[in-house]
């Protein structure tokens, strides 16, 4: 799996934690995170080694990504797991891959990075479905 149009916002999470701990911005403005999002780290994230840059508690930041995709139908926006990537990669031809980190106690979230993933060739065309009309 090789990721396609890689974004990485440490330079916006950066400016963010700098406006935070120059006092431009409050915890309330960072430290908001939608209680999806936090149950969505607790059942499905993946526990990093790095500490909250806002709480500095003992737990680990979680990392949590999301796959959007036309070809996934309704389960586009779902949460995988990171070993979960390689086989959507050979299945599909384009995804796109977002990874937020959250911190579950006090709020804490950022995106971090996002790519395209997939096999780079046109989607399968579907055969349409024949209704009973049709037969």
């Amino acid at each position: 799996m090789r990721p396609r149009s890689v974004i990485d916002y440490a330079l916006a999470r950066r400016a963010t934690l700098g406006d935070l701990f120059a006092g431009r911005i409050s915890s309330l403005d960072v430290c908001d995170a939608h209680p999806y999002l936090i149950r969505a780290a607790k059942y499905h994230g993946e526990p990093t080694k790095k500490r909250c840059p806002v709480c500095r508690g003992a737990d680990p930041l979680i990392n949590v990504t999301y796959t959007y995709g036309d070809e996934l139908g309704p389960s586009s926006g779902r949460v995988r797991a990171t070993k979960e990537l390689p086989g959507l990669a050979s299945r599909y031809s384009e995804l796109n891959v977002y990874v937020v980190e959250v911190c579950p106690p006090c709020g804490w979230n950022h995106l971090i990075t996002s790519y395209v993933i997939g096999t780079g060739e046109p989607p399968a065309k579907k055969q349409p479905r024949r209704r009973a009309a049709d037969t």
